[in-house]
């Protein structure tokens, strides 16, 4: 990177987490890469280069000449899979997601266009009604269906598979995640239930699809009113479609209240419909897959660069924690 090309860093509340950017060799190599990928399309960056790091990716913001700024993401190896996913949503569900510029998945890089406005900062500024959230809703749960066919394909990319009968052994594995010990007490008193509704689960018949897992309004764009765009796909797993359901649910419930929730749930709900499922059996679904996503989530904080450590992973662990014990709440739904 020539030495007058601005750079702002921003490492939020990870102050000491180390990622791949502190090697010059290797930001060398990935400016490089980025550079090369912008000429073969006429592109040239230009201007004050914006750095985001955090223990689970990097992440530069780069003007472009004459276009709208670009995006290069750089992924830890267990979610270095993102690159190849996103090219093949924009594939399978064009127009519901980015369609990237370039993609090395072996070295689990990106390079995006930029999609508008972010949900979050729509939210910041304008009056926007639940309406929007059943929008965004009705379309995560049209591409999920959409995409049940294809689970195995997505498998293959590398995005770890997590069905309901695995889940057991995923709160098995995570039992050395730090908690108090009346917590973990508590969390291991739930085991004979968690298969219990496990196998539930599994018996109602819903094909696993690709759950994004984080899916707050901080992933989704807005281009315009009623569309909306899906991104940073590296927490996504094959799972039960419906433990996608909680992430914006409980946003959603920040703006309006919990009485808005049977209202998402069903306009989530509408694409799958029908299969010889009753609504009764899709709620009960519904239930299982929000108490049971809090197990998908919490593997996610497993997906970091090998050198993060200290402060970084400490914060990291606990965040995993936290959601961990979301298992012990009842669900709204």
């Amino acid at each position: 990177m020539p030495s007058d090309t601005p750079v702002t860093v921003d490492r939020g509340r990870y102050q000491d987490t180390v990622t791949p950017w502190e090697e010059p060799a290797w930001r060398t190599e990935a400016i490089g890469w980025i550079e090369a990928r912008l000429a073969a399309r006429g592109l040239r960056p230009t201007g004050r280069r914006r750095v985001r790091l955090r223990p689970w990716s990097v992440l530069l913001r780069l003007s472009v000449e004459g276009a709208d700024a670009v995006w290069f993401k750089a992924n830890p190896p267990a979610s270095a899979f993102e690159g190849a996913l996103t090219a093949a949503l924009a594939r399978w569900v064009p127009g519901h997601v980015l369609e990237p510029l370039a993609v090395d998945p072996g070295r689990g890089w990106s390079l995006l266009p930029d999609g508008g406005p972010l949900f979050r900062d729509v939210l910041a500024r304008e009056t926007v009604t639940a309406g929007a959230w059943e929008d965004l809703l009705g379309q995560y749960g049209a591409v999920q269906h959409a995409l049940t066919a294809r689970a195995g394909e997505i498998e293959r990319l590398g995005v770890p598979a997590m069905p309901a009968d695995a889940l057991p052994g995923v709160l098995d594995r995570l039992d050395e995640t730090p908690l108090p010990s009346r917590d973990r007490a508590a969390l291991r008193g739930l085991r004979p239930r968690l298969s219990d509704w496990c196998a539930e689960l599994a018996a109602l018949g819903v094909p696993d699809s690709l759950d994004h897992a984080d899916l707050h309004d901080g992933q989704v764009f807005r281009p315009a009113p009623g569309r909306f765009t899906f991104f940073d796909w590296g927490d996504a797993v094959v799972a039960h479609p419906f433990a996608g359901l909680a992430v914006p649910a409980r946003r959603a419930v920040e703006h309006h209240g919990t009485g808005v929730l049977p209202r998402l749930r069903d306009a989530y709900l509408e694409p799958w419909t029908g299969a010889g499922r009753t609504p009764a059996q899709l709620r009960r679904a519904v239930s299982l897959a929000w108490r049971l996503s809090a197990l998908n989530r919490a593997a996610a904080y497993g997906r970091l660069f090998p050198a993060a450590s200290g402060g970084a992973a400490a914060a990291t662990a606990a965040a995993g924690a936290r959601c961990l014990l979301e298992l012990l709440d009842e669900p709204p739904l």
